[in-house]
């Protein structure tokens, strides 16, 4: 049985989550990144890619995930097919993890951007990171280099965050400055040690 001491980390596009993720694990938490499992098994899967979207979307032997990104988001059946093929694959490699960890029996991370949007996971309690609506924009822009209105369709394709800041039992509030993040993330790390007495 899976996900027993699973907090699920999550967030939008351009909220920070890597970088929580990245202060939660030099916090001595330990974090299951999702992300990461999907690029590796997507990588894996290049044949199928290939297949499925056409030769333009192979770079070498890895997938072209910009470029394969751009495809999917402009078309939702195309998207729906991906996600058919990738998430169980996914779940799969993710609960054999989380198995492993709920061994140690204390609580660990599992970074799943789409946590609230597909409810595929049995996980009690969540903690999002949260930037506001304009903040969110501004860095996405920055970052991939993308228009407005590109930028605004990416982060249209995932539940509004204020919708997910609701829903979660703790929220890290990245909308200021990294010192202020490290001691958001601090805080989060302290109430976690304390709720299982560690």
């Amino acid at each position: 049985m899976a996900f027993n001491y699973a907090i699920a980390l999550t967030g939008g596009i351009a909220t920070g989550k890597s970088t929580v993720a990245s202060l939660l694990a030099l916090n001595g938490m330990r974090v299951i990144d999702a992300d990461s499992i999907s690029h590796k098994i997507l990588d894996a899967s290049s044949s199928w890619v290939k297949e499925t979207f056409g030769d333009e979307y192979i770079n070498g032997s890895k997938v072209d995930r910009t470029k394969l990104g751009n495809l999917v988001f402009s078309n939702i059946e195309l998207k729906k097919k991906l996600e058919k093929f990738l998430h169980p694959k996914i779940r799969l490699e993710i609960e054999k993890k989380s198995i492993k960890q709920d061994s140690f029996e204390f609580p660990y991370l599992i970074d799943i951007p789409l946590f609230f949007e597909n409810g595929a996971y049995d996980i009690d309690e969540s903690v999002v990171v949260y930037t506001p609506n304009d903040t969110q924009l501004q860095r996405f822009m920055k970052r991939n280099g993308y228009s407005k209105e590109e930028s605004l369709k990416r982060i249209a394709s995932q539940m509004p965050i204020d919708k997910k800041r609701d829903k979660a039992t703790w929220v890290i509030d990245n909308s200021k400055d990294l010192k202020y993040l490290q001691k958001e993330v601090e805080e989060f790390v302290d109430k976690i040690k304390i709720k299982y007495k560690k």
